[in-house]
């Protein structure tokens, strides 16, 4: 198994009577129950991967505010709201999710480039902890909407730094011709800015660089930014008392290291510890990444001649990443293959009608056949969550498992009852 699935974390998954398991529960055995595909979560992966992060960061005092954006399951969300969490929104919709899992509005952070009026206005009535302006344009907006019920709305401006995260380009974001953020060098503006804002306290900055960085080096980059624009804009009067570091802190998908928590501890407080601020971070990929897989069955095998593909029933729709970024998924068979079993190249792709509907090429697997059960490791952030109803599928449900238990956390929405959510017009 360890040569199949060197991404499903033995604590969470192993191998019962030759069969792969999550948390003891065959996998099997859920998939006759469920149907497939589906996305699996284990919840003790969850929590241990939550209990690393935080408690490498207390000793800092650094707040923890996962990331809704990797996985808005609300069993998923559940559990890590008992372990304590605050939550980084960048929706409205997120905003309903996280106060549904149990997140106290007080440790809600609001993210993201375009709010509306009517996110900013239900951020304000129920009283989250702040949020992070990217414009100029943006904190006038909220200056308004704050006025207009009688309030001070607490605001951290979210900063480009200009630091090149080293990742995908698709999940950059603190370059300089990203969408993100003010112009570290626009700061300038901000004092003429404030004093036309009653209604709007700057408590802080905010970074965010990108996303699967696995270097401390542009985290370091972003952070020294920061704390010498703090030193700056404390100088000339403003009191900022809080700086949010962002997230973006990579796991493995290959055979690459992935970030250690001691090693982002030890960063954040080599560049920003001495600022006397509240600090805080906003991981998501690095909590439900390697917690989750998607579960599929084999369709057909398919000879290409030159080519074998592996159809599965799994498709783009379910799991978006590989078409949306090239990512590399691990494919590990339910069912344990025996020691020294021939193995062969598949190209593993899934029925829709687009040749990106494709998860990996030239794949080295044990001899695989229609029925055949096989899971995509690493599959718990940006999966679920950005699944959709292309070519009339149904959307994938999503089931966890806890201490020998599973429950389905969203069925299964077939196009029968996708119909209903349309209408069509009475005069065709």
């Amino acid at each position: 198994m360890i040569d199949l699935a060197r991404r499903l974390p033995p604590s969470a998954f192993g191998v019962v009577d030759g069969q792969l398991a999550v948390e003891g529960v065959a996998i099997a055995h859920i998939a006759a129950e469920v149907g497939t595909p589906f996305y699996l979560y284990s919840a003790k992966r969850l929590r241990e991967n939550w209990r690393t992060l935080a408690d490498a960061v207390a000793p800092l005092g650094v707040a923890v505010h996962y990331a809704m954006k990797a996985n808005a399951n609300r069993a998923v969300v559940a559990v890590l709201a008992r372990e304590g969490a605050g939550a980084d929104i960048v929706s409205g919709g997120e905003l309903t999710r996280a106060l549904d899992a149990g997140i106290p509005a007080n440790r809600i952070v609001f993210s993201g480039v375009g709010k509306t009026d009517a996110e900013i206005a239900r951020a304000l009535d129920v009283g989250i902890r702040q949020i992070n302006a990217e414009s100029f344009e943006e904190l006038a907006r909220i200056d308004a909407l704050a006025g207009a019920r009688g309030v001070v709305a607490e605001v951290a401006l979210r900063v480009n730094p200009d630091v090149d995260a080293g990742t995908h380009a698709k999940i950059t974001t603190g370059k300089r011709d990203n969408k993100f953020g003010i112009d570290a060098d626009r700061l300038a503006r901000l004092d003429n800015e404030l004093k036309v804002l009653a209604n709007v306290r700057l408590v802080g900055l905010a970074v965010h660089i990108g996303s699967q960085i696995l270097s401390t080096a542009p985290f370091a980059a972003a952070y020294r930014r920061m704390a010498d624009l703090t030193r700056e804009l404390r100088a000339r009067g403003h009191a900022l008392t809080r700086l949010d570091l962002g997230g973006g802190f990579g796991i493995p998908y290959r055979a690459e290291a992935g970030l250690a928590a001691a090693d982002l501890a030890e960063t954040i407080r080599t560049t920003v510890g001495d600022l006397g601020v509240e600090l805080a971070i906003e991981p998501g990929r690095s909590i439900v990444g390697d917690a989750g897989v998607l579960v599929s069955r084999v369709a057909f095998v398919k000879d290409g001649g030159d080519i074998r593909f592996l159809v599965l029933d799994a498709a783009m729709n379910d799991l978006m990443r590989p078409a949306m970024y090239d990512s590399h998924h691990d494919v590990v068979p339910v069912r344990m293959p025996a020691p020294g079993a021939e193995r062969i190249d598949y190209d593993v792709v899934g029925p829709i009608c687009e040749s990106s509907d494709t998860f990996a090429r030239r794949r080295s697997l044990p001899i695989l056949a229609a029925g055949d059960l096989v899971v995509l490791a690493t599959a718990g952030a940006y999966g679920a969550t950005m699944a959709g109803t292309y070519n009339a599928r149904a959307l994938v449900p999503e089931v966890i498992v806890d201490a020998g238990r599973f429950a389905v956390t969203r069925r299964r929405i077939e196009v029968e009852e996708q119909l209903s959510w349309e209408t069509v017009p009475d005069w065709l």
